[in-house]
């Protein structure tokens, strides 16, 4: 098999894995678990193979692998079936099949006897294939059709327990802010194109990089910025980021391939494909560095304030991939690229890892679970794998988060000091400052997750056995990567641009110092507030551990606000959260009331506008309607009554017609 057949195959086997699995699935369910797991197998195992084949693309000494053929002629600018496979396309491809295997895995035991179950392992596999064909693709064209493939496939699996009103907002919600953001997005690929003029993502890279080729884009901050909306949506930037925390009320398999391997890793990934064209424009760089520290810092205020053990791993996602557009923001994409890598492993281990959690415990409130002893022992493959994922999460050494988010500060201390001359170092400033505040408060809610999950005091945590035995293999997978994987920072930049991905000795000093202090301020709270717990009740648990783990948490989804408050902060002062941010806390747990701006500013205005244009359709423009309909039936009437039948009816009336004529005559001939 050649390496462009099997990459032709990667997105293609699961594509058919999920027809097969959506006309078959209530015919013969016995073959719905074989087509959801095998193809996804199949797809990865081959993108390693495609991976190993190119050792590194061009930074390894062998060319990108170049694949094409023409699909249509617009008359303009003609739309390719093209490939592109350097070495970037080449790790997150693999970085998505090995996600989507285990995604795939946990959800054979996660959701074993949900009546749906055919038609959601099909649409992951459509979802896995989408992000595929988004990662391989070299036409624009081609690959917003990937892009929009994953929006639809998103908004039916956030609201796979439609049953529940918090997952059918949610996945409006998701549905409707991200195509906010995609239709800048579209218009900014039509004018990349024409300015380019072509859809071919490595020629665009290629005329823009290439010294030879003095190219330069006619508009590049419009561009730019036109892209960086479709972005912010699909990857969860501020200001478009409201919808992520709200697609936790997915099943959590869901929730780890969205924040792991697909979606909002799309956004990002896009960025890193086509930096010279953001390079292009300083205007375009500050934006972006703005949007990264933005984000960075307030999702991870509002991830110490979560209660939703699920929202607080939503808010880390979203400042994570932070991280990775500040690393952009500072024309570093192989930096960028090593934490989207590292990312997609500790955070697909921590979801999952949650799922194991919220079964056990049956709620999936921290605060509820802070007042239960013993969790830890009853589910310690999830305990000690998580526990290293909150490790990595926190950027603690030698775990791969560390090493990852490193690469990122170096490059912002890089620009910052002026050695990155297509960046301002105000730039480097902004994504350096951010980025070490964010460490400090990614592993103070880092350790307050993991003391309140489990290290809880009070009743003792239920005992329903062990979880089903591939929900805890995959988080031993999940496990490796997450522990190690940041070791290979010596060999990436064969895979990337070259650039040196390994720690530098000042960020390194001041990032695990600054994550070490939130460590340790954190457990001191934990250790203030702890003794509250017992006198503070919170409601039952509200999820019976006992039901199979996707019914359990459907049901803890469901009954949350009315146990515990709140979906995102329960009323407990014994959260630590609460006595660090003080009077933030209200403000942070309710996402800096970005939801509320949005609909006082455009939701309402918007309702008001629908009325004012209701009332005017229903009692100006039918009023109008229904009077040009009731003259000629006023009309109709008055003839219809002249029409008797009488013949002596009519020779009177004719007569007195006749007379009164004549007299009008007599009358005028007088004048």
């Amino acid at each position: 098999m050649t390496t462009t057949t099997a990459a032709v195959l990667v997105p293609l086997l699961p594509f058919l894995g999920a027809l097969a699995g959506l006309l078959l699935g209530r015919r013969a369910p016995g073959f719905v678990r074989p087509l959801a797991v095998l193809p996804t197998v199949a797809a990865a195992a081959l993108a390693v193979l495609v991976a190993v084949r190119q050792g590194g693309g061009s930074g390894g000494g062998k060319g990108a692998l170049d694949a094409a053929t023409r699909l249509t002629d617009t008359g303009s600018l003609p739309i390719d079936l093209a490939l592109h496979i350097d070495g970037f396309a080449a790790l997150v491809a693999v970085l998505v099949g090995v996600v989507a295997c285990c995604v795939q895995i946990y959800s054979t035991g996660y959701l074993r006897d949900d009546p749906r179950y055919p038609s959601y392992a099909a649409l992951v596999s459509l979802f896995t294939a989408a992000m595929l064909l988004v990662v391989y693709s070299d036409d624009l064209i081609v690959l917003l059709v990937g892009w929009e493939i994953m929006g639809i496939c998103s908004y039916f699996l956030v609201g796979h327990y439609w049953e529940t009103s918090a997952a059918r907002s949610a996945s409006l919600k998701a549905f409707l802010v991200t195509k906010l953001g995609d239709v800048p997005f579209l218009f900014g690929i039509f004018a990349l194109g024409a300015d380019a003029g072509t859809f071919r993502i490595s020629r665009i890279y290629t005329q823009l990089t290439s010294s030879a080729a003095h190219f330069q884009l006619d508009h590049p901050t419009l561009i730019a910025l036109l892209l960086l909306a479709g972005v912010a949506g699909k990857s969860a930037q501020f200001p478009l980021h409201t919808w992520l925390p709200d697609a936790m009320a997915g099943p959590t398999p869901v929730s780890a391939l969205i924040h792991a391997a697909t979606m909002v890793a799309a956004g990002v990934y896009f960025i890193a494909r086509l930096l010279p064209v953001f390079a292009s424009s300083a205007a375009a760089l500050a934006v972006l560095a703005v949007m990264a520290a933005v984000t960075m810092v307030g999702s991870a205020l509002a991830a110490l304030a979560q209660d939703d053990i699920k929202r607080v791993l939503a808010y880390s996602t979203v400042g994570q991939l932070g991280y990775m557009t500040g690393a952009l923001a500072v024309d570093n994409r192989g930096a960028a690229v090593f934490h989207l890598l590292a990312h997609g492993a500790f955070k697909a281990l921590l979801f999952l890892g949650a799922g194991v959690i919220i079964h056990a415990a049956g709620t999936n409130s921290l605060a509820a679970m802070s007042r239960m002893s013993g969790l830890a022992g009853r589910i310690p493959d999830a305990y000690w794998t998580m526990t290293v994922a909150l490790l990595a999460l926190a950027a603690i050494p030698p775990f791969a988060g560390f090493f990852s988010k490193e690469a990122v500060l170096g490059a912002a201390e890089h620009a910052a000091t002026g050695h990155a001359p297509a960046v301002p170092a105000a730039v480097g400033w902004t994504v350096l400052v951010a980025g070490l505040l964010t460490a400090l408060l990614t592993a103070g809610y880092a350790v307050r997750l993991w003391l309140l999950a489990f290290r809880g005091k009070g009743t003792e945590a239920p005992d329903h056995g062990r979880q089903p035995a591939v929900m805890n293999a995959v988080l031993w997978v999940l496990f490796i990567p997450a522990a190690a994987f940041g070791l290979a920072f010596g060999a990436l930049p064969d895979w990337f641009d070259g650039g040196s991905l390994a720690p530098t000795l000042t960020t390194s000093v001041l990032g695990t110092g600054l994550a070490l202090v939130g460590v340790l301020v954190t457990y001191g709270a934990w250790r203030h507030t702890t003794a509250l717990a017992a006198r503070i009740p919170m409601g039952a648990v509200a999820a019976h551990p006992d039901a199979e783990p996707a019914l359990s948490e459907a049901e803890a989804i469901a009954t949350h606000e009315p146990a515990y408050g709140d979906i995102a902060a329960a009323h407990d002062p014994a959260d630590p959260g609460r006595l660090l941010l003080g009077p933030l806390h209200r403000h942070a747990a309710a996402g800096f009331h970005l939801d509320a701006l949005y609909a006082a500013v455009f939701i309402r205005p918007v309702r008001a506008a629908a009325r004012l244009v209701g009332f005017l359709d229903r009692e100006v423009v039918e009023t109008y309607v229904r009077g040009a309909g009731g003259v000629p039936r006023l009309l109709g009437a008055a003839v219809r009554r002249a029409q008797t039948g009488n013949v002596q009816t009519y020779l009177g009336a004719l007569l007195a017609g006749s007379l009164v004529l004549a007299v009008a005559v007599l009358v005028a001939a007088g004048a």
